[in-house]
């Protein structure tokens, strides 16, 4: 006795509509503010946001504030963000001070879907204008992005 299998074909359709290809630019401000974090040592974070019509990202906000704290409260609870932030801390032992220029990734919990999905797929064309950056943060909440946890990846101490 011989058993055949029998494979059928039907045409599937997708769930979900596929998504275009995000071709997203930079506003001259974005790397020019950035260097100027970076050398100046004057501005302590940017954030940076997609324009109107998403076709651009510009700087949302600049600030001289080191604040941490400031810094976290102006990320929106439910919108993307990308910013940058000139993340300084104390090493144990009084061995001194060290600088991490750190990239955020916010993409909160209750941000739309497409948004994500755009910020997302346009997070690289920022990333790779940006030279100088020591570490990369994504958040979907703000306990991912909190003092201690960021601290607790440069100085390998796990956050409370």
């Amino acid at each position: 006795m011989t058993d055949h299998i029998t494979s059928f074909s039907f045409p599937v359709k997708l769930a979900y509509p596929q998504v275009p290809r995000c071709h997203v630019g930079l506003s001259k401000e974005c790397v020019s503010v950035f260097e100027e974090l970076k050398l100046g040592k004057k501005i302590k974070y940017i954030i940076y946001k997609l324009g109107d019509g998403a076709k651009e990202i510009v700087v949302e906000k600049k600030s001289e504030n080191g604040d941490y704290e400031d810094f976290i409260g102006d990320l929106p609870e439910a919108e993307c963000r990308y910013a940058i932030y000139d993340f300084e801390f104390e090493l144990a032992a009084g061995e001194g001070t060290r600088n991490k220029i750190c990239f955020y990734a916010w993409s909160p919990d209750d941000a739309p879907v497409r948004s994500k999905m755009v910020y997302a797929s346009s997070k690289d064309a920022l990333r790779r204008s940006l030279q100088g950056i020591q570490a990369e943060i994504q958040g979907t909440d703000f306990s991912e992005i909190s003092h201690e946890t960021v601290l607790g990846r440069f100085v390998g101490k796990k956050p409370v």
